[in-house]
Order: C-alpha cells, then structure tokens, then sequence
C-alpha cells in the first residue's frame, strides 16, 4: 500500500498545535489560537511556542529587549543583500539570503535563542529585499525603533515610516494566526532536516523552499483583484451574484481543512470589528464576506462556504498597501516562529525520517546467453 503524499500518516507528536476542522478549532499549546491573536502581542504567542507557557510581565519586558537586540543584520547577509539580483523572484532571493546566515553563528542543535534571532531578523531581511527591488537604500543599520513590536518594526523597516495602530494591528493578529499549522509541507520539510541533525538555518532554507511553492505559499492575488474588482459595498452582491451565476469560484472561501468557519478568519474578523479606526478595504472586505456567505448558502446548499485566512490576508495586504509579492514573505516571516519550534521539538527526541518507496520498474531477466 502507498499513501501518496502522506496524507493522513502520522509521521510525529507534536505539543505545538491543534487542529480540528470539522468544528473550526485551532490551538497553540492549549490556548485558542484566536483568542491570543485577540489578547496577545506577537512576541508573547511567539514565547508560548518556544518556552510552553506565556510570559509573566517581568519575562516578556526581558524576551522584548532580547528581541530587539537580535534585529541587526549580519555584515555577510548585508553583503548577499546587495549582491542578489533584483529581477530574482522575491522568496529565491529570500531563501539564499537566510541561507547566508549558515556562515555566522548558527551551528549545533537548534535551541530558542537561535529561533529568536532567525525570527526577529526575517522582517529585515524581507524589507532589504522589498526595498532593493523598489530601487529603495538597502538599510545598512536597521533604524532605532525600539517601541515597535515585531509587525509594526517589518512595517516600518518596508516604508521607513511607523506604521497607523489599526494596519499594525491588523498584519500582528494576521501573522500570531499564520505562526503554525501543524506538519504542512515546509513544517515537515523543517523536520526532516532537523532530523538529519543538520543546523537550524539549513532547515529554515529548507522550509522556505517548500513554501515557495505555488501549492503551498501561494498569494491571495485572486481575492484583491475581486476585491478591487468590487470596488464599493454597493456593488458587492451584483458582482459576486454574477460570478456564482457563471459558476465561477469566489476567491478566499473554502479550505480543505476546515469544514466550518476557518478560525483564522473569524479571529481577523474580530480584531478589525474592535479597531476604533476604519479602513475601506478592511470595511469592504467584512461587507462582501457576509454577502458571499449568504449567497453562496442560496447557490450551493449544504456546502458550508465561508471565508478562509487567505480572504483576510489579502484585504489587510490590500488596506496596509503590500503588493501581492510581499504575501509569501510576510507569511515565512510569522511562520518562522512555527518552523523554529517544530525544529526544537524534533531535536528533543529525534529519530530520522527515511520513509520506504515501492520499487515500480524493470527487474533484469533470468535468461542466460549461452
């Protein structure tokens, strides 16, 4: 027998996270993952995944300035920085220039100060990019700005301005939300690495080669060009009843895992209906969710359609201005978090993998020439 791709092999324990897809439930550790994206900032969920537990406030004050401390770039990725194409796809680019951190201090089992360190400098690193594709100064020195956490500083570090409460918000609860899912494609990919008792970069280079891939990290390009196709609330329900009417699929609804409301969404949903601020795209996406929603239950009975992260991810892309490029990279840049750990946990009690492959081709005759 041969499980192709794996799916529904259990290949690992994990204490990491929990989903059930059926009922919509995501857990970090435990915890409801929406209610930390809620509750919580970035670097206390990103405690939770590394140490076990959140951070009293004496704790988190400690991990914040260690954080910020591990922002600065090193001299030989700043020099990969300047080196790389610009005309290069943005994760390539991204990839080999994480992959430069192999040459510092980044050796031996995998253990959270590294994943601090590899977790803190992804915005610069992804910014630098961004920034020399734009024809932008490539920031030498990252700028001080110590008061921002980990979403606003990768805002600021992309525009050189500090970013509006309600668009940092936004992108820090998109990306607690986006910080781990289980063993999917670049999660494994990390693993498998790690369990070779390779280095913590290696793996993360691996990571991001797996969600490069269009069957992984893809982009939401699809639901910001519906949405911008929309324009306005009031032409929502025309468009979107047109489309439906054609039998063509509304991007951002469905998910192959979760079977009812993705978690993820809801939780964005939330944090932008307490936002004292509004956004149009923000305030535009929320009206053509519940109005696809509703006629995709008239449409297609019994489905259970509604909208997934993706749908979300893209209208805070779309309100916070990042191009659809800029998808793939911010999503490494939380996911980070996930990989580090599922590394610290596969050293902890490590077996390699070394699946079996069922041998399908010729086997050489028995006749003999006399």
């Amino acid at each position: 027998m041969v499980d192709k791709g794996l799916k529904g092999v259990v290949a690992a324990e994990t204490e990491l996270s929990f989903i059930d897809g059926s009922v919509g439930i995501l857990l970090y550790r435990g915890y409801d993952a929406k209610e930390l994206a809620i509750r919580h900032s970035f670097e206390e969920v990103a405690y939770l995944l590394w140490y076990g537990t959140l951070p009293s406030l004496a704790e988190l004050q400690s991990f914040k300035a260690a954080w910020v401390r591990c922002r600065q770039l090193p001299e030989p990725v700043i020099h990969c920085l300047n080196q790389l194409p610009s005309d290069m796809n943005l994760m390539s680019q991204l990839r080999t220039a994480v992959s430069v951190l192999g040459t510092t201090v980044y050796e031996g089992a995998p253990h959270i100060e590294q994943a601090m360190a590899l977790t803190a400098m992804m915005p610069a690193i992804i910014a630098n990019l961004y920034r020399k594709q734009q024809g932008l100064p490539i920031w030498d020195s990252i700028p001080s700005n110590e008061s921002l956490g980990h979403a606003a500083h990768y805002l600021y570090l992309l525009t050189g301005e500090v970013p509006t409460d309600i668009h940092a918000s936004a992108l820090e609860t998109y990306m607690i939300l986006t910080m781990e899912h289980g063993l999917n494609a670049s999660t494994f990919t990390a693993r498998v690495i790690t369990s070779t008792e390779s280095d913590m970069v290696s793996a993360l280079t691996g990571a991001l080669g797996a969600m490069k891939g269009q069957l992984h990290g893809g982009a939401p390009s699809g639901v910001t060009e519906m949405l911008e196709a929309i324009g306005t609330a009031d032409r929502a329900e025309d468009w979107l009843r047109e489309q439906l009417e054609n039998r063509s699929l509304l991007m951002g609804f469905g998910h192959r895992i979760y079977r009812t409301r993705d978690p993820r969404a809801e939780a964005l949903k939330m944090r932008i209906a307490q936002m004292e601020e509004s956004d149009h795209w923000l305030d535009l996406a929320q009206f053509v969710e519940d109005t696809a929603v509703r006629l995709l239950a008239e449409y297609k009975p019994g489905r259970k359609l509604y909208a997934n992260v993706e749908f979300y991810a893209a209208a805070i892309m779309r309100a916070i201005g990042l191009p659809s490029e800029l998808f793939t990279p911010t999503f490494s840049a939380s996911r980070t978090v996930g990989w580090t750990s599922h590394m610290i946990e596969q050293a902890k009690d490590n077996v390699i993998y070394r699946p079996d492959a069922k041998y399908i081709g010729s086997f050489p005759t028995t006749e003999h020439v006399s």
